[in-house]
């Protein structure tokens, strides 16, 4: 395949690249060049060591199932972590408060997953590894690494995990308890909350608690 277009391009930063996309192509043409470009023409950057890139669309409106094409072209090259995917917010998904991204797979140690938003990832997160998110982390599996949400100040953000043995918990400011405590807990899954500025660690039974506005199963 070979493509003569230049809709992709790709920018150096301090800690990592920048994937520039042309908004107004054919969107085809832009995951053509896309693969071209880390198929063909950046192999000498692409390789090696595990680089954080940050993907801006420009003005183009794209939908869930566009950004997954190109992010699924991006997870082809093993190196390349998508720390954050910026473009315009359509209308429908501005009136959708609390919509919840669920993703998956390992983060593993210096790795940095950011979402803008609550975040459902099925998978777990090595020591070493941190998910951030301005909204709720929720964690179908380990928690061994570093959590911080409600990064933009969300006091009422929280974070849980079905195994809970955190580096460290943060929630808006708040910064959790030192490793040594998390040790010989139990294997329920539960959650953190900040009650009075405090982080506060309870069963994921009981998140009604800080939680009331949650639909709750009572059964037949």
């Amino acid at each position: 395949m070979t493509v003569k277009s230049n809709h992709v391009t790709i920018k150096g930063i301090k800690d990592g690249l920048v994937f520039l996309l042309d908004d107004r192509c054919e969107f085809t043409s832009l995951l053509d060049d896309l693969r071209y470009k880390l198929e063909y023409s950046h192999q000498n950057i692409l390789t090696g060591p595990i680089i954080h890139i940050d993907v801006k669309l420009g003005t183009r409106m794209v939908t869930e199932e566009q950004k997954e094409m190109i992010l699924d072209i991006l997870k082809q090259r093993g190196n390349l972590l998508v720390r954050s995917v910026e473009s315009p917010v359509l209308e429908e998904e501005k009136d959708v408060e609390g919509a919840l991204m669920t993703m998956s797979g390992i983060v593993r140690s210096g790795q940095v997953l950011h979402h803008k938003g609550n975040l459902l990832f099925l998978g777990d997160v090595n020591p070493g590894g941190t998910i951030t998110c301005t909204g709720d982390i929720l964690i179908l599996g380990s928690l061994r690494g570093m959590a911080h949400a409600g990064v933009e100040g969300n006091v009422d953000a929280i974070i849980a995990a079905s195994y809970l043995s955190p580096t460290q918990l943060r929630i808006a400011e708040t910064i959790s308890r030192p490793p040594d405590e998390w040790e010989n807990r139990e294997t329920s899954m539960e959650f953190a909350s900040l009650q009075d500025g405090k982080m506060q660690i309870d069963k994921i039974t009981n998140i009604t608690r800080v939680r009331p506005d949650l639909n709750v199963f009572k059964g037949v």
